[in-house]
């Protein structure tokens, strides 16, 4: 499990009423909030992206290995066209965007049991929340930022998709040094794609607005937030607040 996920899971302070639970397929591992425990409802619709995954795979191993985007499929099952479509937005490979695209179709099909919910996969997140809600920022266990600051976003956001990459934590590939590139998107798949493009861009702090200006560019951004060693950017409709300490 990606570091990051450890971090939210063992700060997240669930919301009152609501329950919370994980699902995990193989790679696939999900931690829910939700009204209601529908973990059946997610491992279905988990099962149902992971089928469709391996089927376009074994047909196209080009979709798992590229690292620029692919044609656009407009016949191919919904977690492929949105990887796809989120892929060709940042520019690079669509398995950059499988964690955001599948935590938001999980979030989706769990809406007529619980229309209000949380899914963090490996650190990326689809956020449908009935209210104000912060999200911390982790960016490492050294980094200044971790645990200090948050993102505060209005009930009248969600949903939204919150995703996070990074060069100095975990395991998913990047080509950049950055603690934290978090961005924020209504798609929770251009997210996650985003995040991965933009922080391949962050070699050093001198990069910070190369990659803020980057993000300016890519259709369908809300925001993004870049953290390097004891520097930090913004850009985007965010509000950053400091966070008090966790008793």
């Amino acid at each position: 499990m990606d570091e990051r996920a450890r971090f939210y899971r063992g700060q997240h302070r669930g919301r009152e009423g609501w329950t919370s639970f994980r699902v995990q397929v193989e790679e696939t591992d999900l931690w829910i909030s939700a009204l209601v425990n529908a973990g059946r409802e997610a491992l279905e619709s988990v099962l149902t992206c992971r089928r469709a995954l391996k089927e376009t795979i074994a047909h196209s191993p080009e979709f798992l290995h590229s690292l620029t985007p692919l044609p656009l499929d407009p016949l191919a099952p919904l977690v492929v066209r949105r990887m796809l479509e989120a892929a060709s937005k940042a520019g690079v490979g669509p398995m950059a965007a499988v964690a955001g695209a599948i935590a938001q179709i999980v979030g989706e099909a769990l809406a007529p049991l619980s229309p209000f919910c949380i899914v963090e996969n490996g650190g990326d997140c689809f956020v449908a929340a009935d209210g104000e809600m912060t999200v911390g920022l982790y960016a490492g266990p050294d980094s200044p930022f971790t645990g200090k600051i948050g993102l505060r976003f209005a009930a009248e956001r969600f949903p939204l998709g919150i995703c996070t990459s990074s060069g100095t934590i975990g395991h998913s590939l990047s080509f950049g040094r950055a603690d934290a590139v978090t961005v924020v998107a209504r798609d929770a798949a251009l997210a996650d794609a985003a995040a991965t493009a933009l922080g391949n861009l962050v070699k050093s702090q001198a990069h910070i607005n190369d990659a803020l200006s980057a993000a300016q560019r890519i259709q369908g951004l809300q925001g993004v937030l870049v953290a390097i060693e004891d520097k930090i950017g913004f850009w985007g409709d965010l509000e950053v607040i400091p966070l008090s300490p966790v008793s």
